[in-house]
C-alpha cells in the first residue's frame, strides 16, 4: 500500500490510524514524504475526495494534521475549531465525511498549551461566543488537573460524543481520541 498512491483507498479503520501513527512518526524524525508533485495532486483530486480519515482538531495554527500525520492534499478530512469541540455542524461534518466520502476513522486531536482549554481551567468572564466554547470544554475541568491534561480528557469527551452519534454507529466508523504535544511534535493516543 503506497501512502501517497491517490488509486489506494482504504476501507478499514485500522489502516487507517496505521498510516497516521507512520506519518507522525516520520513527522517527529523530520522524514517527511516528498509531496512536491502538487499539480499532479490537484488534478486527480479535481474528480473527488476519498479521505481516509476524518481529523477534528483545534482551530490553533500550531497543530496542523495534514503536517504532524505526514498526509498530503485529498488524504485527511479536517475540522477545526477552537478547543475541537463538537456541536451539531461538526457532527454533521464528520457525518458527511464517514457517510458520503466513506471514511473509516474519525480522530478527535486536543494538543497541548490549547487557549481553548486554558479559558476553560481558568474560568473567569468571557465574550458570548468564546463562552460557547468554554461551556462544551467545561466538562473535561471536574476532575481538575492541568491544561495538558484537561486537553486530553476533551479529546476523550468529544470522542464519546462522536461515537453516539446515530449515523456513525449505524456505520460502524470507528472514533478515536489523540493529543498533540506542540513541542515534540509526537501524537499520544488516548
Amino acid at each position: 500500500m503506497s501512502l501517497h498512491d491517490p488509486a489506494v483507498k482504504i476501507k478499514k479503520a485500522d489502516e487507517a490510524l496505521k498510516l497516521l501513527k507512520e506519518g507522525n512518526a516520520r513527522f517527529v524524525k523530520n522524514k517527511l514524504c516528498s509531496k512536491n508533485n502538487y499539480a499532479k495532486i490537484r488534478n486527480t483530486l479535481a474528480g473527488g475526495q476519498k479521505p481516509f480519515a476524518i481529523v477534528l482538531c483545534c482551530a490553533d495554527s500550531r497543530v496542523a494534521p495534514e503536517i504532524y500525520f505526514d498526509q498530503k492534499l485529498g488524504d485527511i478530512f479536517v475540522i477545526r475549531n477552537a478547543g475541537n469541540v463538537v456541536d451539531p455542524v461538526v457532527l454533521g461534518s464528520i457525518e458527511y465525511g464517514a457517510e458520503h466520502l466513506g471514511s473509516p476513522l474519525v480522530v478527535v486531536v486536543g494538543h497541548t498549551s490549547c487557549g481553548a482549554v486554558t479559558a476553560a481551567v481558568d474560568g473567569g468572564e468571557v465574550p458570548p461566543n468564546i463562552g460557547a466554547i468554554v461551556k462544551k470544554i467545561k466538562p473535561a475541568t471536574k476532575k481538575g488537573g492541568t491544561v495538558n491534561e484537561v486537553a486530553k480528557v476533551n479529546a476523550k469527551n468529544m470522542a464519546a460524543k462522536i461515537k453516539r452519534d446515530e449515523i456513525i454507529k449505524h456505520l460502524g466508523t470507528t472514533v478515536v481520541a489523540a493529543v498533540y504535544d506542540i513541542k515534540s511534535g509526537e501524537v499520544e493516543w488516548v
